[in-house]
Order: structure tokens, then C-alpha cells, then sequence
């Protein structure tokens, strides 16, 4: 196993420096250790083996891949409980999507059980109610108390704001395909049920909501008529599959011609990285498959393609209805 390792190193190494130096650098020993750790003299470590796969930047399932395959590696993203590690939410994420907006090649696989979360990243109180969903779930504190929405906006760093737009716009410079179900939208209305009927959300800004969800839906399907991103300025191309056979998961998958990697979410917004190349495969495959089951919307007619945006227009329109007819909640 180490002597495999060893060679896969050899390949990653800039080839610029002595590859001896360049292990004992690393491993912080000397030139004597790092020739007998080379050479198969000395066994590595599991610390130094983490150590040389954190410097070349490889995944840690090529320490474990002899051995059973039905075992891999995971990476876990960083615990959510306040709106500072929500920030550091946003900011990592854009610092991961940044080299993906610049190769042509970057394209990301959504299967939307709810409403993506870029979409619901930009200036408006979706985005802002979204945030406060997303902390009364995960924040204690914010569990708790009966803070309102409505108080709640007041109070809304504007970093933590900002850095949610910014998010929002760095995904309109990579290619997505998504598959959505007549379920997608629902996720979304029943969180705003739940809060307006637990007199956290007011009358006029759960309405409000209500009109940024609707030009979500706008959004989309115009996306999908033109078959690419809106305000995108390298021309990303988007597609829409309506797939009625199997149920949405929220599962990303990225994909470059290098790499692949997806991940597979666990609570409301964290989640599990997963990078083993042939687990990657095997999603691909799958979501290949899925295609194949599915309804390309642009191709699927016009008949079929207003349909299934009309049912999304009608349950916002019923919404409206449940709220406006609905006098006994309120702050009055």
C-alpha cells in the first residue's frame, strides 16, 4: 500500500524540487528519514500519510483503497449554529465555486427535493425569510425564542447579506441541470404556512414572499425555454428535467473533466462530500439514468412544459388565498 502511495505522490510532485526535500519539508525530518520513508524502509504514519495527502492536495480515499471497496471517505462540512458560521457558510462556498465558473468544462447535477438555494440568494425577503429559517433550525437560541420575522429582518447583518447575494451571482457562471418534481415548490409553501399560522410571519410579508416565489418561478421558466442562465456573461447553459419516478434528494453533483464530486446533505444545510472517483461514477450513472426517465422540459412540449409550471403558479396562488382569507392571525 505505502509503496503505491508513494509513486501516486511521485506523480503529483511539481518536479521542480528534490522529491526527497520535498517529503522531509513536509514531514519536518530529515533527509535520511524521508529516503527511508521512500524507499520502503520506514513505514509512514497515519499522521504523516495525512500530512503528504493534505500537501498534494489528493483525496484521503487513496490511503484506503486496497482493502474492502465498500468502504470510503467522507468530508463533513462545517457545523451551522449562528448567522457567523452561515457567513463562513456562504464565503467557503464561493471560494469553492470561483475556479468552477473558469473552465467551460464545470458543470453541477441538482436534484431539487426543495427550490435550489442559489435562487433564493438574492435581494429579496425570500432571501431574508430564508436566512431566518435556516437559523430558527439550526441556532438554539433562535429555536427557542419567538423572535418574528418581521423583527428579525431589522437585525440582519449586512456582511452576512451581502455574502448570500454574492453567492447567489457566482452560480450564473456555471452550467446546471436540475430535475424538479411537482413536490419542489412545496418545501418552501409549507415553511411559510407554518410560520404565518404560528403568528412569526405577518400578513403583508408572508404576501411579499409570496410575489418573490412566484418570480422564481418566472425565473425558471424562462431559463428553461432559452436553455441557459439569466445574467450569466459566459453563455452557461441550463437544463430542466421534470422526473416524476423517483423522489428528489437535494444531492449536488460537480462534475469537470478531471473530477468529479458530490454532496449529499444531512441537515438543512450541511452536508457530506464525497469525492471516491468510482462513487462519483456510479452517481453519474445514475443520474444519467434518471435522464433518460425523465422530461427534458424544453423538448417536451409547450403543453406539458406550462403545465407543470401553471401547477406551481396555482399552489402560490392558493397560498395567497390561505393567507388573505385567513384574518384570525396577525399582530393586530
Amino acid at each position: 500500500m505505502q509503496k503505491e502511495f508513494i509513486q501516486y505522490l511521485k506523480e503529483k510532485t511539481a518536479g521542480n524540487t528534490s522529491f526527497v526535500d520535498e517529503i522531509a519539508s513536509v514531514l519536518d525530518i530529515g533527509y535520511d528519514a524521508a529516503y527511508r520513508r521512500i524507499n520502503l524502509k520506514t513505514s509512514l504514519t497515519l499522521e504523516e500519510s495525512v500530512k503528504l495527502a493534505k500537501h498534494f492536495k489528493i483525496s484521503l480515499n487513496k490511503l484506503y483503497e486496497v482493502g474492502s471497496q465498500q468502504t470510503i471517505l467522507a468530508e463533513r462540512s462545517p457545523k451551522i449554529i449562528n448567522h457567523e458560521h452561515l457567513e463562513a457558510y456562504f464565503t467557503e462556498s464561493i471560494n469553492n465555486l470561483i475556479p468552477l465558473t473558469k473552465l467551460k468544462s464545470a458543470s453541477i447535477i441538482y436534484s431539487a427535493k426543495d427550490i435550489p438555494l442559489f435562487y433564493t440568494l438574492k435581494d429579496s425577503f425570500i432571501t431574508r425569510y430564508k436566512i431566518y429559517v435556516w437559523l430558527k433550525l439550526t441556532n438554539k437560541e433562535m429555536t427557542k425564542n419567538k423572535i418574528s420575522f418581521d423583527d428579525f429582518i431589522q437585525t440582519i447583518p449586512s456582511s452576512l447579506l451581502d455574502k448570500a447575494f454574492e453567492l447567489g451571482t457566482t452560480y450564473n457562471f456555471i452550467n446546471i441541470t436540475e430535475f424538479w418534481n411537482d413536490n419542489t415548490i412545496n418545501g418552501t409553501i409549507q415553511q411559510i404556512i407554518y410560520f404565518y399560522e404560528s403568528q412569526l410571519l405577518s400578513k403583508e410579508l408572508a404576501l411579499k414572499i409570496c410575489d418573490d416565489l412566484e418570480e422564481i418561478v418566472h425565473h425558471i421558466e424562462k431559463q428553461t425555454i432559452q436553455q441557459s442562465i439569466i445574467n450569466s456573461k459566459n453563455n452557461a447553459s441550463y437544463n430542466l428535467y421534470k422526473s416524476d419516478l423517483l423522489t428528489m434528494s437535494n444531492i449536488i453533483m460537480v462534475k469537470t473533466t478531471h473530477k468529479k464530486a458530490f454532496f449529499v446533505p444531512y441537515t438543512v444545510l450541511e452536508y457530506l462530500k464525497i469525492e471516491h472517483q468510482d462513487t462519483c461514477n456510479i452517481m453519474e450513472d445514475f443520474f444519467e439514468r434518471q435522464m433518460t426517465n425523465s422530461k427534458l422540459l424544453v423538448h417536451s412540449g409547450e403543453k406539458d412544459r406550462t403545465l407543470f409550471f401553471n401547477r406551481m403558479h396555482q399552489k402560490i396562488n392558493k397560498l395567497r388565498e390561505r393567507i388573505t382569507i385567513d384574518d384570525t392571525f396577525g399582530f393586530e
